[in-house]
């Protein structure tokens, strides 16, 4: 991915917010204002679990106005963010179910349906952007889509970004792995978080990311890890003092869709839909990029200590695990080598 420089995190949010603005309970792709001869013969619900604000729901309005105009009204996708809908498993069991149509799976998360998924978001596998892309986009992503088309989930062959996960905590900075022995830290529900942390010695417990916010104001937990676009636009700022910039885990969205929901949809709509998800996540990851490098600053100015944290404590700590020879195992000799294809040696 090229990356940008010149344009700065207010530009970035400026051109988002010149997008029509999302509605709280559900978005209609119909463009304000355009009447239609007819109600629309196909209506998808897509549900995820991020602000309105998060340029994943900016950018898939654009998509539903897209969709709107471009099948002529024939088709309208409709968008539930925040957890309106549930929380990421709730959500998981209805996309397979039929209950909705659409949901954005966290690499993680999704990872209890198709392991592989959960290769992505190793430990300090990835270095950079580049590599990212090269994987998800090419052999490994195609992988992980195949496994997905097993299970009866249709996938947009481009993936949706989340970024580079970062540490908040509120008890004391992180500055080396040590600093995690017996952190209480949240991670989403899933096997790979869980074990990254246990084999950084620290406390981890699985909750829903709509329980988060809750769950450090009250201190069930100290800590939490996600990219700096979660930390504010869910203003997870208030509740935590210190940020570490590990870069531990990379995480993106699989836009996973209903098998029979898909294949009901005929061809010309079928075109239509993927072309418009494909082609908004190349725009969402370039959004997310921005403002996950021009986040620090801001958030600072909001009370939040930053710290660069090294990774080499942290890759000593899980090669003296036995992380790393764990997952190796579990996911194969084969996809081992392709995530190392992009990713270089992981271990």
């Amino acid at each position: 991915m090229t990356r940008p420089t010149s344009q700065s995190r207010r530009s970035v949010l400026r051109a988002l917010s010149a997008l029509p603005a999302l509605g709280v309970t559900g978005m209609t792709g119909a463009l304000p204002g355009a009447a239609r001869a007819a109600a629309p013969e196909y209506v998808f619900k897509y549900g995820n679990n991020l602000p309105v604000s998060h340029p994943l729901n900016v950018r898939a309005q654009e998509v539903a106005a897209r969709i709107a105009a471009e099948s002529k009204g024939r088709m309208e996708l409709r968008v539930f963010p925040n957890n309106q809908l549930g929380g990421d498993t709730d959500m998981l069991a209805q996309v397979r179910n039929g209950g909705i149509d659409i949901f954005n799976a966290g690499t993680m998360v999704i990872a209890t349906l198709a392991p592989i998924s959960a290769i992505t978001a190793v430990g300090f596998a990835f270095s950079s952007y580049d590599q990212v892309w090269q994987a998800v986009d090419g052999q490994l992503g195609n992988s992980i889509r195949e496994a997905f088309a097993k299970t009866g989930l249709y996938t947009f062959e481009k993936m949706w970004d989340n970024g580079f996960r970062q540490i908040t905590s509120g008890n004391k900075p992180i500055a080396k792995a040590g600093d995690l022995s017996g952190m209480k830290i949240r991670v989403p529900v899933s096997p790979m978080g869980i074990s990254l942390f246990k084999s950084l010695q620290a406390s981890p417990t699985s909750l829903q990311f709509s329980e988060v916010y809750s769950a450090l104001q009250t201190r069930v937990v100290d800590a939490q890890e996600n990219p700096l676009a979660i930390v504010q636009t869910a203003k997870l700022y208030e509740v935590q003092k210190y940020c570490a910039i590990t870069n531990h885990s990379w995480d993106g969205y699989h836009l996973v869709v209903n098998g029979r929901s898909w294949r009901a949809l005929p061809d010309d709509l079928k075109v239509i839909v993927a072309r418009a998800f494909n082609e908004a996540a190349i725009k969402q990851r370039e959004d997310v990029y921005r403002l996950n490098t021009g986040l620090q600053s801001e958030l600072a100015g909001k009370g939040l200590a930053f710290n660069t944290a090294p990774p080499e404590t942290f890759r000593a700590q899980l090669q003296k695990s036995g992380y790393y020879a764990e997952w190796q195992k579990k996911f194969g000799a084969q996809a081992w080598a392709l995530l190392e294809a992009t990713a270089g040696k992981v271990a």
